[in-house]
């Protein structure tokens, strides 16, 4: 008979921790340890701040809305991809977004780029697109609450596919100085497959479209700044599943899998 394991629920903190202290839980994540997670004094949960490593903590009080944990151990725990993987994902409806997100987050996706392309329906003015990153955002953390991540991934601005283009380096893509790496386009009926691909280190940038895919225009401005257009299989993938194919594969191939 199989031993089920039910690992220690994680809380997400923006804030420094040191271990050996108490903190009082901000408002929302003490709502979520009580309302969500159940937990009560005595019980243990691991407290993470996204620069690496995490705590090992117990809920030391819970007085009304306000809930005090006391902060143990540091565990240097590492369980980031040994690729940096970054993901230029045209913008989809609410759900579709928010699943590409979770899923690549769970992943090893390192830094999520979203796109308005021509074929995307979602439009935002400047303020919804602010909040609308945020919510991206929450989603980014709440995945690495749940599958073990102790970094969370950067989520950037939306913008248009054509400013980001502009803006593009195929070499050093976020301009940290990495080594040249590879930049894929997803495109169906490229001549490429993955297993085509001669990776050899760097950073991997992949390029998948909204609903309804890549026009031909977009398709030859992302060749043109140093994209390969590879092709997943014979059959034709939805938006929210053509990244999660893509980053299964790379990781099975070049990863950790």
């Amino acid at each position: 008979m199989g031993l089920d394991i039910v690992p220690e629920p994680r809380v997400y903190l923006d804030t420094a921790l040191h271990p050996a202290s108490t903190l009082a839980l901000p408002v929302d994540a003490a709502r979520h340890v009580t309302r969500v997670l159940r937990l009560r004094p005595g019980m243990p949960l691991t407290l993470f701040n996204g620069e690496g490593g995490e705590f090992e903590a117990e809920i030391a009080e819970i007085r009304g809305q306000t809930v005090t944990v006391h902060i143990g151990q540091y565990r240097d725990v590492d369980r980031e991809s040994p690729l940096t993987l970054r993901l230029v994902q045209g913008i989809s409806r609410g759900e579709r977004m928010d699943w590409v997100i979770q899923k690549t987050v769970e992943l090893g996706v390192t830094r999520i780029e979203p796109v308005f392309m021509a074929r995307s329906v979602v439009r935002l003015d400047a303020r919804r697109a602010i909040l609308r990153r945020q919510h991206w955002r929450g989603v980014a953390v709440s995945a690495c609450e749940q599958c073990g991540r102790n970094r969370i991934p950067e989520v950037a601005n939306p913008v248009s596919f054509g400013e980001w283009a502009a803006g593009y380096r195929a070499s050093d893509p976020d301009g940290a100085g990495h080594p040249p790496g590879i930049s894929l386009l997803l495109q169906p009926g490229a001549k490429r497959r993955l297993t085509d691909i001669a990776y050899t280190g760097g950073p991997i940038t992949l390029l998948a479209g909204p609903e309804g895919g890549v026009t031909e225009t977009e398709a030859g401005r992302a060749v043109s700044i140093g994209f390969m257009p590879i092709v997943l299989g014979p059959r034709i993938l939805r938006t929210e599943t053509a990244a999660l194919a893509a980053f299964s594969a790379i990781a099975l191939h070049w990863g950790d899998f």
